[in-house]
């Protein structure tokens, strides 16, 4: 394990240093392309000799939106006396064809500017006969790492889609042996024990020879058996001793454990009979699965009510009296569109995940909904069959970070 992660540091490392020279030379001769000039309204200076457009997205108390402002010589032009169109070239050739329609002293774009702010501009416009264009990238949240790479870092990526949401509650208790996992065995006739066949900790099959008696009547011996399969937990009777009605051993079925989990108040209504229930035992690696078969009326002295859950292909390992951890499904949610929760990551105010096309990476600023311990609800931000990053989204973030990508406003 420890060289497979050394592996992946050097090849972060290594993607970092084979891309530090592009991103020098990148910044080197074309530093002033790397701050656009900015104009008084905070947009986009764009110019063709004395004709300059501003283009700015504007977001204080509307949707993000394109305006526009138009100069002639320095001088202001006027909104209806200039055509404008803009075209956004996303990730993965979506276009949005933007159009503008006059607002006092500005041009406004007819559609809104969504998440992410990431795309190649195409700017077309049109005064006194004149056309004027633009083409610039305004790309935020994106990285390019190659297959291989992506491959070596395992990068792993799922289909966003519709998922099923089980969730749950933690429930904490002891396991234990249920009513009739314990018998305990007598004797027939009174009389005395001249044979035993077996010692305490022993396994047994049921109609197994346990002892041998000589009754007090017939004095003829006669064979105690065993009613049941399991362990001999407790020995009360020896040889030599009379057996005249008393439990002489007690077996136990080890196979049928249960565990005893506390619900305490808040949690009460939401516990079912026949909820699913997967298990963790202090000191086994072992997961189990059950379900609630019983809640106990009363409560006990903390407050709390006792549920029993039967547990299913109980380990050998496993004994009574162990510490139990139990996740008790409380509600199952089937969802259009959902992502995995380990894809997660912080970008700005947002929480996103990378969606993958061909070897680009890009944010998806996602609204959230309901969620369990795997996956998370997506309400918005992200179309349903988009490739996403499931595993190893750290790296392009602090590739992302790295890069030092701007929001153009």
């Amino acid at each position: 394990m420890n060289i497979r992660k050394n592996l992946l540091v050097w090849l972060t490392i290594l993607h970092v240093a084979l891309l530090a020279p592009l991103a020098l030379a990148s910044s080197g001769p074309a530093e002033a392309e790397a701050e656009p000039e900015k104009g008084p309204h905070r947009g986009r200076m764009l110019r063709d000799g004395e004709f300059a457009v501003e283009l700015s997205i504007f977001e204080i108390g509307v949707p993000p939106e394109f305006r526009v402002w138009v100069t002639h010589e320095g001088k202001a032009v006027a909104p209806k006396d200039v055509k404008l169109n803009v075209k956004l070239t996303r990730l993965g050739n979506v276009v949005d064809d933007i159009n503008f329609y006059a607002q006092g002293a500005f041009l406004r774009g007819d559609m809104e500017i969504y998440e992410p702010h990431s795309f190649q501009v195409s700017v077309f416009a049109s005064y006194q006969g004149k056309r004027f264009k633009w083409h610039y990238d305004n790309f935020e949240g994106r990285t390019t790492i190659e297959t291989a790479v992506a491959e070596a870092m395992e990068i792993q990526t799922g289909i966003a889609g519709g998922a099923t949401l089980h969730q749950t509650i933690p429930l904490y208790g002891k396991l234990f042996y249920p009513p009739g996992a314990s018998r305990t065995v007598t004797a027939r006739f009174n009389g005395v024990i001249t044979k035993s066949h077996i010692t305490l900790g022993d396994s047994v099959k049921k109609g197994q020879v346990l002892y041998t008696v000589e009754s007090n009547e017939s004095l003829r011996p006669y064979q105690v058996t065993a009613p049941m399969k399991g362990r001999l937990t407790a020995v009360f009777a020896y040889e030599g001793e009379q057996a005249n009605g008393q439990p002489l051993l007690e077996i136990t079925d080890t196979s049928t454990l249960a565990a005893q989990l506390q619900v305490f108040p808040k949690d009460y209504a939401k516990v079912a009979i026949g909820a699913p229930v997967t298990l963790s035992v202090s000191g086994s690696d072992e997961t189990l699965s059950g379900e609630v078969t019983y809640l106990a009326p009363g409560i006990t002295d903390n407050q709390a009510r006792t549920l029993w859950v039967s547990i299913q292909n109980v380990p050998e390992s496993l004994t009574a009296g162990s510490f139990a951890k139990g996740l008790v499904e409380v509600a199952t949610i089937d969802v259009e569109l959902a992502v995995k929760k380990t894809g997660l990551q912080g970008f700005r105010d947002f929480t996103v995940v990378y969606a993958k096309v061909g070897e680009e990476y890009e944010v998806r600023m996602l609204e959230l909904g309901r969620e369990d311990d795997t996956w998370i609800e997506v309400l918005g931000g992200l179309e349903p069959g988009t490739e996403y990053v499931t595993e190893n989204s750290y790296i392009l973030k602090a590739d992302i970070e790295k890069s030092g990508a701007s929001h153009d406003h």
